[in-house]
């Protein structure tokens, strides 16, 4: 009897690790009708998580926002989380909207309220080391810099010369963090993306023309003709998901009242993690559920 509360104890001094097991990996994940895109989970010391996951859209009449105001109101968060990096916020709400999506959205809600905003991203550096065991380093590269390439054209609506233009700027910041830290990365201008790009997609096609579609952690590469892209963007979506996951659990057992928007199948991914982490009286099952 000893033995079994003893064991139980060792499994409940970190429930956050101990259900940390619970995520999902995209790998064979579908979207089904019972799918779960929003969470509201109590937690200990009067904890509380309201998680909502939303599309990326920018267009302030659509009524995903609505629903963002009003969860956002009834939640009373004292922290909120968004995805991406702080891109700053707009004059009022529907111009943060159309100019920062959801998760700039978040960030005004939480100025307007008083509530302190931080970002669910881990660092570039972090993120470059992760994928490092996994992928070549030219490969992760391209990726991070054809995906914010790709945004910048579909969503900021840059021209080619304004793109080539921040494409340099991410090129050269990159550089900067990557130094003194032993980490090479195998180019740092637009002569040696080009040539990297080339190396990867011989056809003469032209990287500021890189799909959307390839970086969907659920595409298939060999469909999309995106080589390596969505098998490193599920894999750094799998990185972040277990990121998001630990500051989002502690927070909200340590007592905060959280509130977090994210694109919304990172909120699948960590529903039954969140939910075992979150349970008032859990006992922490470290299994996988079936």
């Amino acid at each position: 009897m000893f033995a079994i509360l003893a064991a139980t104890t060792l499994l409940s001094v970190d429930p956050v690790a101990d259900c940390e097991s619970r995520l999902v990996s995209y790998a064979g994940w579908r979207e089904t009708p019972d799918t779960v895109w929003r969470l509201d989970i109590p937690a200990q010391a009067d904890g509380r998580l309201v998680y909502l996951g939303a599309r990326h859209v920018r267009d302030a009449a659509d009524p995903q926002f609505v629903d963002i105001e009003h969860a956002f109101r009834d939640a009373a968060p004292t922290v909120v989380f968004f995805e991406g990096p702080d891109r700053g916020v707009g004059a009022d709400g529907p111009g943060t909207i159309e100019t920062r999506g959801e998760s700039g959205y978040a960030r005004w809600l939480a100025a307007q309220s008083g509530a302190r905003a931080v970002s669910l991203e881990p660092s570039p550096l972090d993120q470059f080391n992760v994928l490092g065991g996994r992928f070549p380093v030219d490969q992760i590269e391209l990726f991070f810099v054809l995906r914010e390439a790709a945004r910048l054209r579909d969503r900021e609506h840059l021209t080619p010369e304004a793109l080539e233009s921040a494409v340099a700027t991410l090129l050269s910041r990159f550089a900067g963090m990557t130094e003194g830290t032993g980490m090479a990365l195998p180019f740092s201008d637009l002569d040696g993306l080009r040539a990297a790009y080339s190396r990867h997609w011989s056809d003469g096609s032209d990287w500021r023309a890189a799909p959307s579609t390839w970086f969907d952690p659920g595409a298939d590469d060999a469909r999309t003709g995106g080589r390596f892209m969505a098998a490193i963007n599920a894999a750094s979506s799998e990185a972040r998901d277990v990121h998001m996951y630990r500051l989002l659990a502690r927070a909200a057992r340590s007592g905060e009242r959280v509130f977090a928007v994210v694109g919304r199948n990172h909120v699948p991914m960590q529903a039954e993690a969140l939910r075992c982490a979150l349970a008032v009286d859990q006992v922490a099952d470290p299994l996988p559920p079936p």
